[in-house]
């Protein structure tokens, strides 16, 4: 996107009379000069710097996924097993976290709303922003008044001017108000405000952004707290297990009925699993820490919520953002575009800076040698003052005018990465919950098969045909079915989390009671 910076060429200043108008022609000197200021004003104002802003084309394809998604994901007979649909075009609640089902996370969300850091410098950020646009309007767009009071003592000795006399001294008191104002023929303080509009807006955006990353990262830790639970206990159960079936094998070696090298065999897989524990156990201590600092609480300093699996649900039907409303809605593809607008705008100052500027100033006050004369009507004083600059020759202009273009093409390609890794997003989420469905189903398989083994093995060790350490290694491995199932379950929330995510459901904090 770039700017248009054609205009038509100013008239020359400084000439008493346009080319071709001479004292016969009738027309008076100052009104010719007149004239010629007036059509000066007229060209520049034509002379804006490049046109008004164009949002980006959003993206045209139809559809995230070259594949068609289907209509339903797969439903598997177990916790957060059902089957999810898609509804492409259905809208994304501000709150979709709520449709996890867990009231715990809802509270420790608002909470996080509430007391995050992360949440009060992107507000005062903003504020800055706001306050920096304020104080550059208010600078640009209004007339500048300005008072003045001031005495001085003075020395005047005449004979520095060739003139006899003796030197005196004198006070000479002063008061004046004067104004003074920068037109904006080129455009080019309209252009410097629109930018830092854009940047106020660019920083709005990221303020919006910040929110839907920290909703996204706490119900992340959430979630991942619960697995790491139930993974725990599953794991603790194998050892238990695992230590049961060491107790036969000894009994046996002490019988004669085993080698020893099976009581070896079995203690190096008990320690493997008892060492697996301490990891786990290290990873929900990091994910509880995480959630007290997303909530702006020291770790130590409050008890978080022991998330489990149990309390979640699954959403039953996941909206799907169509591509050129996605656009619209996320903060970061938002973000792009006001620094796209921004990068415009300041392309628009640069290119004012080459054509002439005018100011005009004025003051009205009173100068007397006596502060109780200083308020006569002898003593006042007045001055106007109107001057036309024109840049003749400065090399550092048309640089930087091309060094701005160079950066909203830069902005150009920034918000396109942006959108394009946008889309990336949801089409692996979407892709993601169809096959984390399936591989569900698949775990959900494993799991009852185990069971229908265990279930097995112990009805023939009741009838005396199979011995009990078939018992323990079914165990073993109906415990190991469970843990791949509980973080199968997970996965499908987790995901779930990622699609509302990319989707750009940003929270209405002013909602959500925070």
């Amino acid at each position: 996107m770039r700017m248009n910076t054609a205009c038509i060429a100013t008239p020359r200043h400084g000439l008493a009379h346009p080319p071709g108008a001479g004292r016969g022609a009738g027309v008076r000197p100052r009104t010719a000069l007149a004239l010629a200021v007036v059509a000066a004003v007229a060209l520049l104002a034509g002379c804006a710097a490049g046109p008004d802003f164009q949002r980006p084309q959003a993206p045209t394809v139809a559809s995230h996924t070259a594949a068609p998604l289907p209509a339903r994901t797969a439903a598997a007979d177990t916790t957060l097993g059902a089957a999810q649909g898609f509804e492409v075009g259905a809208p994304v609640p501000a709150q979709w976290w709520r449709s996890l089902g867990s009231r715990r996370l809802d509270d420790w969300i608002e909470q996080a709303f509430a007391a995050s850091p992360t949440l009060a410098a992107a507000e005062a950020t903003l504020r800055q922003a706001d306050e920096t646009y304020a104080a550059q309007a208010g600078s640009t767009l209004y007339p500048q008044v300005s008072g003045n009071l001031g005495a001085q003592r003075q020395r005047l000795n005449p004979s520095v001017q060739g003139q006899a006399g003796d030197a005196r001294e004198f006070n000479l008191y002063s008061a004046s108000v004067g104004v003074r104002y920068r037109l904006d023929l080129s455009g080019g303080n309209r252009r410097a405000l629109e930018a830092l509009a854009a940047r106020t807006d660019h920083r709005r955006q990221q303020l919006e952004g910040a929110r839907m990353t920290l909703v996204g990262s706490i119900a992340a830790a959430a979630i991942g707290r619960a697995r790491l639970a139930g993974q725990i206990a599953a794991t603790e159960a194998l050892l238990g297990v695992q230590q049961e079936q060491l107790g036969l094998a000894r009994e046996r070696v002490r019988l004669g009925q085993a080698a020893p090298d099976e009581l070896l065999s079995l203690q190096a897989q008990i320690e493997q699993t008892r060492a697996g524990v301490p990891l786990l156990r290290k990873q929900l201590d990091q994910s509880e820490h995480l959630l007290a600092v997303l909530a702006g609480k020291a770790p130590g300093a409050t008890r978080v919520p022991d998330f489990t699996l149990a309390e979640f649900s699954l959403p039953a039907v996941m909206p799907v953002v169509l591509p050129s409303e996605l656009a619209r809605r996320r903060p970061d593809i938002q973000a792009a575009e006001a620094l796209l607008h921004a990068a415009s705008a300041e392309h628009g100052v640069a290119v004012a800076k080459l054509y002439p500027q005018i100011e005009l100033s004025a003051s009205l006050g009173s100068q007397a040698l006596t502060a109780g004369a200083l308020f006569g009507g002898a003593s006042a004083a007045w001055a106007l003052l109107g001057q036309l600059t024109q840049p003749l020759f400065n090399p550092g202009l048309p640089a930087e005018r091309r060094a701005s273009l160079a950066a909203l093409d830069a902005a150009g390609a920034n918000y396109q990465s942006v959108v394009l890794g946008a889309l990336r997003e949801v089409a692996d989420a979407l892709r993601a919950l169809d096959h984390d469905a399936q591989a569900l189903a698949a775990q959900a398989a494993a799991d009852s098969a185990a069971r229908e083994a265990l279930r097995s093995v112990e009805r023939q060790y009741a009838l005396g045909g199979a011995a009990y350490v078939q018992v323990l290694l079914a165990l073993q491995q109906t415990q190991q079915a469970q843990t791949n199932l509980v973080a199968a379950q997970a996965q499908r929330l987790l995901d779930s989390v990622a699609l509302y995510q990319a989707s750009a459901g940003t929270p209405d904090a002013s909602k959500s009671g925070a």
